[in-house]
């Protein structure tokens, strides 16, 4: 080493020595720009953070069993062995006739698919316990990751020129189509109307002729899809085939349905009830769309819901989805159907990412205007260069610890600017400091690294300090810590490449325009 450069070097002054006149120095702060480019562009946007919500419930049928018993046989056995399942935060039990349901919920942040293969385990293991009789148990794991769209559509009749179970029919089939689009996990209507026979029974008939629903239904059962074949040997040995039609293919099938015999006289089933084709009418939920702003009543529609799979970007499915829509949206208006997008989280998520961008160019230049009164207007510059390299470093770390940008990821990049650029203002006062002392006697290398070595622990056990505040945040439990777990992530991770960013570049810029 150079005799006036100092003998015991900290981490900051060795980085200035190693960099301020290395040949790939100009490279790295190119590669780390087009890393944060890179990482602007692939990682995945939405937007709020995907929380790790564990849970399921079990579900055990035994017939003809009354819920005191389902209680004592079925349920406590099965609560005793699932709270011996780590992570089991609450268990929720009820019981009713002939069916006992077991709902249990993991404390947040327990992993997803670790948690459903213990409860499976659990269970599977334990089916000796379960009484003489009962079913096999059912498992249905939960999966928030899926229940939350991140895109729905309204779909509606163009002044009720279709009809409700005609439309259930046709979105039916985009939903087909929707699914098959990558990264889609799963697509759900919600309002729509089924197309069936609808039997309406009435109770005075019935009881006139001194009928039970089960004979109706029996009888109703007997026309089956099956169509029944008889072959027999003759002498040619041909086979012949006899085929009786006996299903179900219109309204009058249903009327003609012989239910039983009064004095040798048939009833049929449209003597006791009015059958009539049209939408399951046993299904009470109801979906209207309402318009701001206007007179027009509500209006009966069925929403279309689209969801992502974990850690996917929201801004590139919406976009493949709505695609697929708008090319079709000329044959649904020949079919007279009509739709309204109601959420886009791939928008919202992309306009959050380049309002960040806008606000960070714009603090950039502040700081820039605040840094040329102070400092100068070189040395402005060489700060406000420095910024975009830290955030770019930093996404890019994120993205390879499977982040995503979202409107805490931002907040966190936001809450963290100011702190940025305090290690870079250290670094190169304390330069142009020395520099101004010095006189020009010494060769502005050896004051560089001299000076980013001179503060180098300071810095460093300052930088640790803001950092330390962060970290409880990795210890707060439940629904918030989940929520706010990218804040004690990013905030840390900028704090530390805006240190390495500014013992490496400062002096080799500073030596490079100064």
């Amino acid at each position: 080493m150079n005799k006036q450069l100092d003998s015991n070097m900290n981490i900051a002054g060795k980085l200035a020595y190693i960099f301020i006149e290395h040949p790939l120095t100009f490279i790295l702060s190119l590669f780390i720009l087009s890393l944060g480019l890179i990482s602007l562009e692939f990682m995945p946007r939405e937007e709020n953070p995907q929380i790790k919500v564990s849970g399921g419930a079990v579900i055990v049928a035994l017939p003809g069993a009354k819920p005191s018993e389902i209680r004592k046989i079925i349920i406590e056995p099965l609560e005793k062995k699932i709270k011996e399942i780590k992570g089991v935060e609450h268990i929720y039990s009820y019981a009713k006739d002939s069916l006992a349901i077991v709902q249990v919920q993991y404390y947040i942040g327990e992993d997803k698919e670790e948690s459903n293969l213990k409860l499976y385990d659990q269970v599977m293991r334990n089916m000796d316990m379960l009484p003489k009789g009962a079913m096999p148990p059912i498992i249905k794991t939960m999966d928030i990751d899926t229940d939350i769209p991140i895109a729905t559509i309204a779909f509606y009749a163009n002044e009720d020129k279709i009809t409700q179970t005609k439309l259930y029919n046709e979105i039916s089939k985009i939903a087909y189509e929707i699914n098959k689009i990558k990264n889609v996990a799963l697509v759900d209507l919600k309002g729509e109307r089924k197309e069936q026979y609808n039997i309406e029974v009435n109770a005075n008939k019935l009881a006139a002729y001194k009928l039970s629903l089960g004979q109706i239904a029996e009888q109703i059962k007997t026309l089956s899809l099956t169509t029944p074949s008889i072959d027999s040997n003759n002498h040619l040995s041909n086979l012949t085939i006899l085929s009786i039609k006996n299903a179900i293919e219109s309204k009058e099938d249903l009327e003609n349905i012989i239910i039983s015999y009064n004095f040798d006289t048939p009833i049929y089933l449209k003597d006791i009830a009015k059958i009539s084709k049209s939408f399951d009418i046993q299904n009470k939920k109801e979906a209207f769309l309402y318009k701001k702003d206007t007179e027009e009543l509500a209006q009966e529609q069925l929403t279309l819901l689209i969801s992502k799979l974990k850690g996917t970007n929201s801004v590139t499915i919406n976009k493949d989805i709505f695609k697929y829509i708008e090319s079709i949206k000329q044959e649904l208006q020949e079919k007279n159907i009509k739709f309204i997008i109601t959420r886009d989280d791939g928008y919202t998520a992309n306009n959050a990412v380049n309002s960040l961008v806008q606000n960070l160019l714009i603090s950039i230049v502040i700081i820039a205007i605040l840094l040329i009164f102070s400092l100068g207007f070189k040395e402005a510059m060489i700060v406000s260069l420095l910024v975009p390299m830290i955030l770019s470093l930093t996404l890019f770390i994120g993205f390879m610890m499977d982040e995503t940008i979202n409107r805490i990821t931002l907040f966190a990049l936001i809450v963290s600017l100011g702190m940025l650029v305090d290690a870079a203002i250290i670094v190169i006062e304390n330069i142009v400091r020395h520099k101004k002392e010095d006189n020009g006697k010494t060769e502005l290398k050896i004051i560089s690294i001299n000076a980013t070595n001179e503060i180098g622990n300071a810095t460093n056990i300052a930088t640790l300090a803001i950092i330390m505040t962060f970290i409880p945040m990795f210890f707060v439990g439940g629904m918030m810590g989940q929520f706010m777990h990218p804040l004690p992530v990013f905030v840390p991770i900028a704090l530390i490449v805006s240190l390495l960013v500014a013992y490496i570049f400062t002096p080799y810029l500073v030596k490079k325009f100064l």
